[in-house]
């Protein structure tokens, strides 16, 4: 899910809308570039019991630092 330009806690809350229609395992890709979300995001979903399989840090030369987070429902 492309969340690139979303700041939080916008991207929050539709990475956690989204990861209501999943089934019990799945996994839900989030690539996002706020660096508040790459704090939060990850604080928000162990609280509401989802796990965090993974996370990426990439820059983009001209973009400047982004994140790929996994989440498992």
């Amino acid at each position: 899910m492309n969340l690139h330009g979303v700041k939080c806690p916008l991207n929050w809350a539709k990475a956690k809308v989204r990861l209501e229609y999943l089934e019990r395992g799945d996994v839900l890709e989030l690539l996002i570039d706020d660096p508040k979300g790459r704090r939060d995001i990850p604080r928000a979903a162990e609280a509401e019991g989802y796990a965090i399989v993974d996370i990426d840090e990439y820059a983009d030369p001209e973009q400047g630092a982004r994140w790929r987070i996994v989440i498992e429902k």
